[in-house]
């Protein structure tokens, strides 16, 4: 009995093909003179979807919808021969990859086809299950399958939803990934995997955060702060925000370590009890604000004393960054600098009010919201808050 014939479509990336026949040669296909954009993502959707069968609307639907085209059956029946005489040129020794049954198309039962975005896919899912060790293994081997997003190069409507659930695979990968790496002091890998990540989504200030420390660590504060300033450019850039207190509490010690001169260790003790000039409320990241509220518990253990915690929304008709500007503006300037602020996703902060009972929280909640419509009198944003008396 003839053995099926293994092709492995890489499609994490730039799209290519691998035959198990030829030596694992890798073939690109985006680099093929004469196939049309929209021949190439049609032949895409086809691989992508190669383990069910395709009905004829699915992909009219799909693919000649909104088209100007008078006759998509035509147009159908068109595309269906490039397709079969481009797998023909692909796999010559398989006359019929391509199998029409009824109004479905099917791929040839012969040959065994293989993506990585499968084999990636089952890798992320799989580690969420397994014990440490075999996770950072696995984490290890999806990471380096994704060489980039989904069929990078195809911007049709139908790649976008895919496409947007593979990224997210992989940076959850990533941040699976990273602390075990870190526990183990393997900095280079840290730098990186964190390369790669950032490319695919800078914003995420982790990928950051753990590069920089990976470049101390290495003895390299140079490219710690090399990566600060281009993390806070693109940061002010796209969002007009600063990067975040753990971000910059790294660059302060990078800076430190970049001094060619220290004499002893009095310039880090000058680092760490600097004062801070700014008179507003301690913006952190979400870490950090975990770590102020646990010695906080810590302190209220002996004094007896009271602080309370508020979540503070943006809700209403929200001005996208404006509103989320004007809103940290109000909680910075707003609040006493003895106070702690950690975002907890666009629009959507957490406070601790130092030394406040549930009555005085209120208070200050309440002048936060008088003071933001009050600054800001055309805004259509309503703000929400939550209290919640810190338990010891």
């Amino acid at each position: 009995m003839r053995e099926k014939e293994i092709i492995c479509f890489h499609l994490l990336g730039i799209f290519s093909y691998v035959r198990e026949r030829s030596a694992n040669e890798e073939t690109s296909l985006e680099e093929e003179r004469g196939i049309g954009r929209k021949t190439l993502s049609f032949l895409q959707y086809l691989i992508v979807n190669h383990s069910r069968n395709i009905s004829t609307e699915e992909l009219i639907e799909i693919f000649w919808a909104e088209s100007d085209s008078s006759n998509p059956a035509n147009a159908l029946r068109n595309m269906l021969f490039k397709i079969r005489r481009l797998l023909q040129e692909m796999f010559p020794e398989q006359k019929d990859a391509l199998q029409t049954r009824q109004g479905y198309y099917m791929w040839n039962p012969r040959m065994k086809i293989v993506l990585d975005t499968e084999q990636f896919e089952e890798m992320c899912l799989k580690a969420r299950q397994d014990p440490v060790k075999k996770r950072e293994k696995l984490l290890r081997q999806a990471v380096s399958l994704y060489r980039g997003d989904l069929l990078s190069g195809n911007d049709s409507e139908w790649v976008k939803a895919p496409r947007q659930y593979y990224r997210t695979l992989y940076l959850d990968a990533c941040r699976t990934l990273l602390p075990l790496l870190e526990k183990q002091e393997q900095w280079m890998d840290i730098v990186s995997i964190c390369s790669q990540a950032y490319q695919i989504d800078f914003c995420i200030e982790e990928f950051t955060a753990y590069q920089m420390r990976a470049f101390v660590a290495m003895g390299q504060p140079e490219q710690a702060i090399e990566k600060y300033e281009d993390f806070k450019k693109q940061l002010l850039r796209e969002f007009e925000m600063p990067p975040t207190e753990q971000i910059e509490q790294i660059y302060t010690l990078a800076l430190g370590l970049r001094k060619e001169d220290r004499g002893d260790d009095s310039e880090i003790f000058r680092l760490v009890c600097e004062e801070n000039t700014e008179q507003q409320a301690f913006f952190c990241s979400f870490g950090v604000f975990q770590n102020i509220v646990a010695l906080e518990k810590r302190h209220l253990a002996r004094s007896g004393q009271t602080s309370t915690l508020a979540i503070i929304s943006l809700g209403g008709d929200t001005a996208p960054g404006t509103d989320v500007r004007r809103l940290e503006r109000i909680l910075l300037e707003g609040l006493r600098t003895g106070d702690p602020v950690a975002r907890l996703a666009a629009g959507s902060y957490i406070i601790m009010l130092t030394g406040a009972d549930m009555e005085n929280a209120q208070i200050a909640v309440n002048r936060i919201d008088s003071t933001f419509h009050r600054t800001y009198r055309r805004s259509n944003a309503k703000l929400s808050f939550r209290l919640s008396a810190l338990q010891i």
